[in-house]
């Protein structure tokens, strides 16, 4: 069986599945990328036992159909090497794929497609569409909040929740939260809540940067999402788990707003981070009307300040944050300026673009 295509057809759609492909495997076929010929249309698909993505590639001229596995890393490595637009020949004879390319030849091993293992999504209990943008700044602006390798499971993910008109992530890690809302019009009075794994909401990212749908299909059931995007799908098991309720975790009571601009601020916290305690990150806010003095020190007694006017006309309040906390969200809200809602020095702030509250940042204070 021989396959013939373009180098660059072959590598956008390895790039976009290889993610998933650990580089150490407890079974030595999950290194490699499942090949399908059929009718022409080649299919690449590639698994973790966790998160399976599956996408298509064209390819220029094929003979007979076939099913065979390939080593994922050394594949996009060798297509990565080849000059663009060149021709790729694939020969696929017993246990050996054989790849020509102009006068290179490079001879790879293979495992019985056979024993290629997929995910079986349990039947669907829900279905939705979502604009592939939508889908994607939901994910975008909230997962860097999700929690790494916490013994509580459910928070090294990231909920997705959908309710009658609107849908939301939400990702924390027990000391900051990332809330988005996005309106859904959908008829039906949907209910759902479910926890993606942090791998799966990083790949699920990827995936949607490249999609050429303007829409995504969503089918959810209770221990499976499978998303489709017409010439690639992705398939995740959930998180068995209850999310926290995060609407106790909103700051309640009577705040004072702090209004800034935000790249002058980002910048400023920038500055000082670099003497502050390389552990702990403590930053100091000493607010006073119309200023904010921005303070750091480390047991080198470096010390750093900064001072910034700001919108603010509240009694003078000292509190501390983490700065990685707040660089994070500065990266990562849209607008010029920043909203600070601030209550006292043992409460948390809540941070959003000035003018908006689709996307809410909740970071808690530190003892300094």
């Amino acid at each position: 069986m021989k396959i013939c295509a373009n180098r660059d057809d072959l590598l956008k759609p390895l790039q976009q599945i290889v993610g998933v492909v650990e580089r150490r495997q407890t079974l030595p076929i999950l290194a490699n990328v499942l090949l399908v010929l059929k009718d022409g249309v080649l299919t690449l698909n590639a698994t973790d036992l966790e998160v399976e993505l599956s996408t298509t590639a064209s390819v220029d001229d094929a003979t007979g159909d076939s099913e065979f596995t390939l080593p994922a890393r050394k594949l996009l490595d060798i297509c990565k090497a080849l000059p663009e637009e060149a021709s790729l020949a694939i020969d696929v004879e017993g246990d050996k794929v054989t790849l020509r390319s102009g006068r290179g030849r490079y001879t790879l091993g293979t495992l019985p497609a056979q024993d290629y293992p997929s995910i079986e999504s349990a039947k669907a209990g829900d279905a939705l569409a979502l604009p592939v943008s939508v889908l994607k700044r939901l994910i975008d602006k909230t997962q860097f909040a999700m929690a790494q390798q916490d013994v509580r499971y459910y928070l090294n993910g990231l909920l997705l929740e959908v309710r009658p008109g609107r849908v939301r992530t939400v990702a924390t890690d027990g000391h900051r939260l990332a809330l988005c809302d996005a309106p859904f019009d959908q008829e039906c009075a949907l209910d759902i809540q479910v926890i993606l794994p942090r791998k799966a909401v990083i790949e699920l990212g990827r995936l949607l940067g490249h999609a050429t749908e303007e829409t995504a299909q969503l089918q959810i059931s209770n221990s499976h999402l499978r998303v489709d995007l017409g010439n690639g799908s992705f398939t995740t098991k959930l998180i068995d788990g209850r999310f926290p309720d995060y609407e106790r975790v909103m700051p309640s009571g009577e705040a004072t707003l702090v209004l800034s601009d935000k790249e002058m601020l980002r910048q400023a916290l920038a500055r000082t981070a670099i003497l502050s305690n390389e552990k702990y990150r403590g930053i100091r806010f000493q607010l006073s009307k119309g200023l904010v003095q921005l303070s750091a020190h480390n047991p080198e007694q470096d010390e750093a300040e900064e001072e910034l006017e700001v919108d603010y006309e509240g009694d003078d309040l000292t509190i501390g944050f983490n700065v990685g906390y707040l660089l994070d969200v500065l990266g990562i809200l849209d607008g010029d300026q920043v909203q600070m809602a601030v209550i006292d020095s043992n409460s948390s702030t809540l941070l959003t673009q000035s003018g908006a509250t689709d996307c809410r940042y909740v970071v808690m204070p530190m003892r300094l």
